[in-house]
């Protein structure tokens, strides 16, 4: 029992004091910078049981611990149909990391197997999604907080110009179409997966990759089919020609110029370039 009390102290100084330049600063400014989090919030932290939802986790305990807005956070799991080994992970690591989850069930892989069979990892996300935001708004939360970090977002922006024809970014915050008053965050935003990765073999943790189980057998990050598996080697290939090359696709989404778009869309209106074309010329 010591030594749990002991390594999870230890792990939560890794955070403010090794990790404090490449996760915690990156992390508080992102709660800074996009207005993450206000006074009086009640954010329901979603633990999938992977690296990212855990260090998600330990940093909203320090930013509660150590920041100047007072709100409160619930640590809650949604057990979708999980195996008896992956539920036991999770829970062990909760436990090293001294983290009070709220667990609940659903069955999300029994509807998504029913469903969708053939790719059910896009339908399973928003299945899980609306369960979470549900489950959230019930136990008295005003937003959700999820372990997207600025990897998932880069990556996001490729795969909607490569393989879905349109650019599309990830926001740090959303607000929900389907639960009124109900927000989604992502503070880990700025955050860059290899120092998550980092992080996770420093303190010596092991956590789940995909516990889905139409992954079990075949890990969704060793999958040649999958998209973002490709768009994630597609990255990695040019950045190690040019280091700038995660942050330049990030900086894209700030740096978006109308005037050289021939259309695009704004509050679900599609506007053409052509309406104002002849308005430039008689100014």
């Amino acid at each position: 029992m010591r030594y749990i009390m002991e390594r999870y102290k230890e792990i939560e100084r890794s955070i403010i004091v090794r990790f404090r330049k490449e996760i915690y600063r990156l992390f508080t400014r992102a709660v800074r910078d996009y207005e993450l989090i206000k006074e009086g919030d009640v954010v329901a932290v979603c633990i999938s049981g992977g690296k990212d939802s855990f260090l998600l986790a330990k940093l909203m305990e320090e930013l509660q611990k150590h920041g100047k807005v007072n709100f409160t956070c619930k640590y809650i799991v949604m057990d979708p149909g999980y195996n008896e080994e992956n539920r036991k992970k999770i829970e062990e690591n909760a436990k090293i990391l001294n983290i009070k989850l709220d667990i609940f069930e659903s069955d999300i892989f029994d509807s998504v197997y029913k469903i969708n069979e053939g790719s059910p990892c896009y339908l399973c996300a928003r299945m899980r999604r609306g369960c979470l935001y549900n489950y959230a708004k019930k136990i008295g939360c005003n937003k959700i907080a999820l372990g997207h970090h600025f990897d998932d977002v880069i990556e996001t922006t490729l795969l909607s110009i490569i393989y879905g024809g349109e650019i599309k970014g990830m926001m740090p915050k959303l607000h929900s179409d389907n639960f009124p008053g109900m927000e989604l965050i992502r503070p880990l935003y700025l955050v860059r997966e290899k120092d998550i990765k980092a992080w996770a073999r420093y303190n010596k943790l092991e956590f789940l990759n995909c516990a889905c189980r139409f992954t079990e057998k075949n890990s969704i990050e060793n999958n040649v089919n999958s998209k973002r598996i490709e768009i994630k080697k597609l990255i990695k290939s040019l950045e190690d020609e040019n280091k700038n090359v995660p942050y330049n696709i990030f900086r894209s989404c700030d740096n978006v110029n109308l005037d050289t778009l021939r259309e695009y869309k704004t509050n679900g209106v599609r506007h053409n370039f052509l309406e104002n074309y002849d308005k430039k010329e008689d100014e």
